[in-house]
């Protein structure tokens, strides 16, 4: 409740004082002009008429709460409409106020929607230049509807594109919304771009000492044989020996394509599984530490050895 209130008499009394503000010069604002610009009696009836907005506001959120709880199907559009009705009585509460509270005469109108012209200009700056970033993305067209894009750490499919933002549906069923200007400024990497098909790369690890011919062979296959599988692109496996964790081991990676990208995860996780099976059907062991046996070195036969020292026994 108090909260509420702070919030009404927040704007009221800053639209008032920024009207003052505006009107007057500095140098000739003194008590009389000020008197004749306030009315002081419009200033004890907007008290009440924020008090009354406050009570409205109270009315309006018990409301709502009640409507959620009967209609739980209905619940996110009843808040959609309360959220409404709420900041339309504060854009009325704060004009009431002004308007009972001040003498409005054609020069504090117009210094008042110059005010006004201005603050809407400075807040709808990021607004223009999404609009602008927008364009250019209709007519660069770095992604397209339907693409799956990874942009900003969040990887998902891009559901639209708008004048001001671009939505994404991210693989956990996230709506992610990015301003077009943050589009254009940052890198953006696209899978597929327009195609069904995308190419997916596939990780795997085994140690030094284990067949590295077999298991490419091992993992070619599950991908070949995988439902998802886009057979009319090649599947290269390329493998090449890392430091993985500490451990010397071989890195096989194959880059198949799926047939939609819709697949991709299903794709990933059919092949891991065919490959880790092919794996322990054929002893292919992931990376170890290898404990070698170092055999010491023949002492020359000019040097002495020196036997260790023989601790007596008491």
């Amino acid at each position: 409740m108090n909260r509420r209130f702070l919030q009404l008499a927040t704007i009221s009394s800053t639209v008032f004082c920024s009207t003052l503000a505006l009107a007057q010069d500095p140098a000739d604002v003194d008590v009389t002009k000020l008197a004749g610009v306030i009315r002081w009696g419009g200033v004890f009836i907007s008290i009440f008429v924020i008090i009354g907005a406050m009570v409205v506001l109270r009315l309006l959120g018990g409301a709502a709460d009640r409507l959620g709880e009967r209609f739980a199907e209905r619940r996110l559009f009843i808040q959609k409409i309360e959220s409404f009705l709420r900041f339309g009585l504060y854009v009325a509460t704060a004009a009431i106020c002004v308007g009972l509270s001040l003498q409005l005469d054609s020069t504090a109108l117009a210094v008042i929607g110059g005010a006004l012209a201005f603050a809407v200009g400075f807040a709808m700056r990021d607004l223009v230049a999404a609009f602008i970033a927008g364009v250019t993305i209709m007519f660069d067209r770095p992604f397209q509807v339907g693409d799956r894009v990874d942009y900003a750490g969040q990887y998902g499919d891009i559901l639209e594109i708008g004048l001001r933002s671009v939505r994404m549906n991210t693989l956990d069923h996230n709506i992610v919304t990015i301003p077009n200007n943050k589009v254009l400024t940052d890198v953006t990497s696209c899978g597929n771009y327009g195609a069904l098909e995308m190419q997916v790369a596939l990780d795997f690890y085994i140690g030094v000492d284990q067949d590295v011919r077999i298991a490419c062979e091992l993992v070619r296959e599950a991908c070949l044989t995988s439902r998802y599988v886009y057979l009319d692109q090649p599947v290269p496996v390329l493998a090449k020996q890392v430091i993985k964790d500490e451990y010397v081991a071989f890195h096989i990676k194959a880059r198949p394509y799926v047939l939609d990208t819709k697949y991709e995860k299903p794709f990933e996780s059919d092949v891991h599984l065919r490959v880790h099976e092919a794996f322990r059907q054929h002893g292919v062991m992931p990376p170890a530490i290898l404990h070698r046996q170092i055999q010491s070195a023949p002492v020359d036969a000019g040097l002495t050895s020196i036997a260790p020292p023989v601790v007596p026994r008491h």
